[in-house]
């Protein structure tokens, strides 16, 4: 960032050049530093959204996975049984 020319800002009687300076200096840091906090705001507010976003598709797929399971009738999850024949089916 380039620190503005502080030599265009006149002197008036009341206040000298170097109060002036002084207060174009304050106004130019408070103008970047209102950047850099809005710039951050706007980086945290749009990595929240993202991860919102990614968490409602995820949602999306997941119902819209089961809910085309539940429309099949042959797509009913499997009895699990205790014991070796379960154990047997799976591996």
């Amino acid at each position: 960032m380039s620190r503005p020319n502080l030599a265009l800002v006149p002197p008036s009687r009341s206040m000298p050049g170097a109060a002036w300076q002084a207060v174009a200096r304050r106004v130019h840091d408070w103008s970047v530093q209102s950047q850099l906090g809005a710039r951050r705001n706007a980086m945290a507010a749009s990595t929240r959204l993202a991860e919102r976003r990614a968490e409602r598709e995820d949602v999306e797929d997941f119902l819209r996975h089961h809910t085309a399971d539940d429309e099949t009738p042959h797509s009913r999850p499997e009895r699990r049984t205790t014991g070796t024949a379960a154990r047997t089916r799976e591996a």
